[in-house]
């Protein structure tokens, strides 16, 4: 379900010190996609509940850096058409009527970058930074704040396929960006071959809105990391 693609040897300041660390790039064939992680992360099976109240399966990949804090969690909605429409039945089953039974499916794919996004805006936090973003064509949000122990938390959150991709960076107070971690993403096929699209994949809304969103041309790999700084 998941391995280890490569590793790649990296410096990071933590202010005055110089530490050496190996990362790895690691790759979760289980939820599609690579990440680069500072150690192999431990992996946590969760119950997701989404902005309408459904569960959904998902899976929280964290890893530790000293201080640093960083994971990611991948949601998979591919069942949300069938739960929120046997919700609904059921609701019409016991009299309900109207809004009272309405299969809420779509809003709930649709919103999910947004419901996510909301969980960091709600936080104990400066919001920093709020914007779209975009992976290798895909499309996402990315939110920066800074915490009240005036340490940063960097978020990156993207919908491709059936799942939801939330990445979460936390540094202390003084360190630098969680660059090798952020910028690292890349969502990968079945065979584990990274996967970069020639124009925007979106979910967007439209009257031939569909779910899994079908995937425009890809083009060749995204281009190589750069070599890690001199020491």
């Amino acid at each position: 379900m998941k391995k280890m693609l490569a590793a790649s040897a990296v410096c990071l300041l933590f202010g005055p010190a110089v530490l050496a660390q190996e990362w790895i790039q690691y790759a979760s064939k289980a939820d599609l996609f690579a990440v680069n992680f500072p150690s192999e992360p431990k992996t946590q099976d969760i119950s997701f509940t989404s902005e309408f109240g459904i569960t959904l399966p998902g899976h929280v990949y964290t890893s530790d850096q000293g201080r640093s804090h960083y994971s990611v969690t991948a949601v998979d909605y591919a069942d949300a058409e069938k739960i929120h429409t046997a919700r609904a039945q059921q609701c019409r089953a016991n009299g309900g009527q109207g809004d009272a039974c309405q299969n809420d499916w779509r809003g709930d794919v649709q919103g999910s970058m947004i419901f996510a996004a909301s969980k960091f805006i709600k936080r104990d936090a400066k919001v920093n930074f709020f914007g779209w973003s975009v992976v290798d064509q895909i499309e996402g949000l990315r939110i920066q704040l800074t915490n009240t122990d005036s340490s940063r938390t960097f978020a990156e959150i993207h919908r491709h396929g059936t799942r939801l991709y939330v990445l979460e960076a936390t540094v202390p107070k003084g360190a630098p960006a969680p660059g090798l971690f952020q910028q690292s993403l890349m969502f990968i096929d079945e065979e584990g071959k990274a996967i970069r699209y020639r124009s925007i994949y979106t979910t967007g809304y439209s009257e031939a809105w569909k779910f899994p969103a079908p995937a425009p041309p890809r083009t060749g790999p995204p281009p190589a990391a750069p070599p890690p700084p001199a020491k």
